[in-house]
């Protein structure tokens, strides 16, 4: 048989499926890290956003006029450098945190402990 003969796109080997196996599972796990996004950063608390990026990130998804009016009434932690507001997202975050309601257990204990002193 000469070379020119020889279909170089197919290949016929024999091997046992159980070496052929490793194999192809090598071959998937490359195309699935290949082909997977990069994972998103890390969230830095100490990150500084402006007032788009805060817009975005609170969940309600609010609009830019009502930041500012929540800015103007003291109503949310800002950083204002010149005429631009720069929000730290952990103070953001506490922020978030501080509206967070006391379940009827946690108001219950905290009567409790108040009771026995």
């Amino acid at each position: 048989m000469h070379m020119e003969n020889i279909n170089t796109e197919t290949v016929l080997f024999s091997l046992p499926l159980a070496r052929l196996e490793p194999i192809f599972k090598g071959w998937v796990r490359d195309v699935i890290t290949a082909t997977r996004p990069d994972p998103p950063p890390a969230a830095d608390p100490e990150r500084w956003m402006n007032l788009q990026e805060l817009c975005e990130y609170l969940p309600e998804k609010p609009k830019v006029q009502t930041v500012y009016s929540w800015v103007s009434n003291s109503l949310i932690p800002v950083n204002k450098k010149g005429k631009r507001l720069y929000f730290l997202k952990s103070e953001i975050d506490t922020w978030l945190k501080s509206g967070r309601r006391k379940t009827f257990a946690e108001l219950q204990a905290e009567t409790s402990k108040r009771g026995s002193r």
